[in-house]
């Protein structure tokens, strides 16, 4: 089957490998460069860089709804167009334009967790379970009908990073798998039950500040849902210190929430909770690199008593 596939970051990488070894790809739609690095030089997003490896033409519209784009990515030549994590809602123009339709690789189980962030959303929610869902578009935000589902667990040690990994390459195996059911015309769609949809809103910087009143293990979880970014994050002393491992810290102290309660030379230090406390294993320090709080403790002092903002 001929696919014009749309799609930015790493997370969209595998899918793409896993077409061109089994369709051809007419071309890539991907997000335009952008600066990064202290030098703000331009730098091709993941999956356009995988796309030239293999000789496909790569297209950059600023603005997939402007008419110069939609003329040209309907001028293309394709069965059916393949999304995944591309960033910018396609217009009605594009998705009734190929044969076979439109279809998204959405990481999560829809209808929950709809929108930007659903892989970091199901960590700090403290799921239990996620995994990918292939559907077709439609105009809203991931309400499409639904061709597949495949579910994967979300394990105690998973961070954002790690289940990110997982989602991106069940992806690739699902989307063939969705694709082999359309040609073959089996596909029995699914319509998504709106009740019991949730949205999973974009993720800020702001928002891995690590309020000390809430339970230890919400707490834990928003560390394991913001690793690798943007980072969960306390204050100490008026410094930012960004917070990458975190575990219950069972022995009973009094204090406040956020307050230093302990520290442990071979563990690390202990925070007080809303509910308990719990043990910062791993750190980093403004300007620093991330490491061990044993390590960081063996050649700066971590106060007790002081209480992180």
């Amino acid at each position: 089957m001929k696919a014009v596939y749309m799609g930015t970051p790493d997370f969209a990488v595998p899918a793409l490998k896993a077409l061109i070894q089994k369709h051809e790809v007419t071309a890539v739609i991907s997000q335009p460069d952008r600066p990064k690095g202290r030098g703000k030089h331009l730098v091709p997003t993941p999956v356009k860089e995988e796309a030239l490896k293999h000789n496909i033409p790569v297209y950059q519209p600023e603005k997939i709804s402007s008419p110069e784009a939609v003329e040209l990515v309907c001028s293309l030549d394709a069965d059916i167009f393949v999304v995944a994590a591309y960033g910018q809602k396609l217009p009605k123009a594009i998705l009734d334009k190929p044969k076979y339709g439109c279809i998204n690789i959405h990481g999560s189980l829809l209808p929950e967790y709809r929108g930007a962030a659903p892989i970091q959303w199901s960590v700090i929610d403290g799921k239990e379970k996620t995994g990918v869902t292939i559907m077709y578009m439609a105009e809203g935000i991931d309400c499409g009908d639904m061709i597949l589902k495949r579910e994967i667990p979300i394990l105690p040690e998973d961070t954002y990073g790690t289940l990110y990994d997982k989602i991106s390459g069940l992806g690739a195996e699902a989307v063939l798998e969705a694709i082999d059911m359309i040609e073959a015309g089996s596909v029995n769609a699914q319509r998504q039950d709106d009740a019991f949809a949730t949205y999973a809103k974009k993720i800020t910087k702001e928002m891995g500040h690590i309020d000390w009143s809430r339970k230890t293990v919400d707490i834990i979880n928003q560390i394991r849902g913001f690793d690798p970014m943007p980072g969960a994050y306390a204050v100490y002393e008026g410094e930012v210190i960004k917070i990458w491992s975190a575990e219950a810290y069972d022995t009973e102290y009094d204090g406040v929430p956020g307050e230093i309660i302990d520290t442990n030379p071979k563990k690390g230090f202990a925070v007080k909770t809303g509910d308990g406390a719990l043990i910062v294993k791993q750190m980093q320090a403004k300007g620093g690199k991330k490491m061990l709080s044993a390590d960081y403790m063996r050649g700066h002092i971590i106060k007790k008593g002081i209480i992180l903002s």
